[in-house]
């Protein structure tokens, strides 16, 4: 499969979904769902140009080494957590879990009684739901330390997870904007079957083929974990490698419940590949 993708017989979708086959993540399990990344950057433009280099976020890094910025707080965060925390990683949080699942799919059951059920019953505060593609590249490439989410499969083939088509209440922001459908890029036109299209077309682009073996090294290859991982900026906390932790071993009943409730609230970070 990887000769025939690198030959482009098959698009980056289809070898994307069967590497997160290959590394044990379904449909069937949202502590494991499948995981696609961010491959644009530009969230803003009234047209999308995918003939242009910065329109696309760089597949080399994780999400936590997207700024210069950015990646020199999660290496200083690294370097000082050794002193306070029995882990040293970079991230403390996961790319993938079952709450981020459930919120980029709230709006569609049953994902959505998924997502009030982890909320502890109900929706979350308004400004912390998922309402803009935009804001929430912003918020996991830029803004916010305790977010390094990546997408998942539907982005690019889903336009109705976009809509409320179920007229759900799902509160009003701080600014008085009430939450409905999702707000999309300029570029979009606020077409959700549009964004989709176009989402596609960029993740089957020639700049995303020539670079997205970077990004697979990352999540499911040789940068996963290791002294290649520290040097990418991308060692998680050791709970999030649970096929790594031998869990039998751990005789202490309240460790292992713990690390087991980590792993299923938190994510885990694929089998390699």
């Amino acid at each position: 499969v990887s000769f025939s993708w690198q030959k482009r017989e098959i698009s980056n979708f289809d070898y994307l979904m069967y590497l997160n086959t290959l590394a044990g993540r379904s449909y069937n399990d949202y502590m494991q769902y499948p995981v696609f990344p961010w491959v644009l950057a530009d969230y803003h433009s009234e047209t999308l140009n995918l003939t242009n280099p910065h329109t696309f976020r760089d597949l080399s890094k994780p999400m936590g080494a997207q700024t210069v910025e950015r990646k020199r707080k999660f290496i200083q965060r690294y370097n000082e957590v050794e002193k306070n925390l029995s882990a040293q990683c970079h991230y403390c949080t996961h790319y993938s879990s079952a709450i981020i699942v459930a919120s980029y799919l709230v709006r569609m059951e049953p994902f959505t009684q998924t997502f009030c059920s982890l909320q502890g019953g109900s929706f979350d505060v308004a400004d912390r739901m998922f309402h803009s593609v935009k804001s929430t590249w912003e918020s996991a490439s830029r803004d916010n330390m305790s977010d390094v989410r990546e997408l998942i499969p539907e982005f690019f083939y889903l336009p109705e997870f976009l809509t409320n088509a179920n007229h759900f209440e799902l509160g009003c922001m701080q600014d008085g904007t009430v939450l409905g459908d999702v707000q999309l890029p300029p570029w979009a036109d606020g077409d959700p079957h549009k964004f989709v299209l176009l989402h596609r077309q960029a993740l089957e682009s020639d700049y995303v083929s020539a670079h997205l073996h970077r990004w697979i090294d990352l999540i499911f290859g040789h940068r996963q974990h290791g002294s290649a991982a520290v040097e990418a900026v991308n060692t998680y906390h050791p709970y999030f490698y649970g096929d790594k932790m031998d869990l039998n071993n751990i005789k202490d009943p309240l460790i292992k419940s713990t690390i087991l409730g980590f792993i299923s609230n938190f994510g885990q970070i694929p089998k390699q590949v």
